[in-house]
């Protein structure tokens, strides 16, 4: 079990940014998770890694698999309060869910 955040790479966010999204995309995705994915991924010890892609096409192309894959997801849309505008697409939050599932659409993704 493991969680994927996937973070949009175009956007080139300053690191308090970026840190605030992660953490919105992790704890979003965890939330829509079952009780039973929730307790393995907390028994676990909750990992989880951070990854980039392209842009948000990349994000919204990755939310529809993780849909089809029936998988916990979180697509973050900014409030729009500092740096960016509002709506702006800045991560999603995979899983948790079983790490085999969630490499299957981001292995190949770059590490933050």
């Amino acid at each position: 079990m493991k969680q994927v955040i996937v973070v949009n790479r175009s956007l080139a966010l300053p690191k308090g940014k970026l840190a605030a999204q992660v953490a919105h995309a992790a704890v979003g995705a965890f939330v829509c998770a079952s009780a039973q994915a929730q307790m393995a991924w907390l028994q676990v010890g909750m990992p989880k890694i951070v990854v980039y892609a392209a842009d948000a096409d990349a994000l919204v192309q990755l939310e529809a698999a993780a849909h089809q894959h029936h998988l916990p997801i979180c697509l973050v849309h900014d409030a729009g309060r500092t740096v960016i505008p509002a709506g702006t697409i800045t991560c999603v939050g995979l899983g948790p869910a079983p790490a085999d599932v969630l490499d299957l659409l981001t292995g190949a993704l770059p590490l933050v």
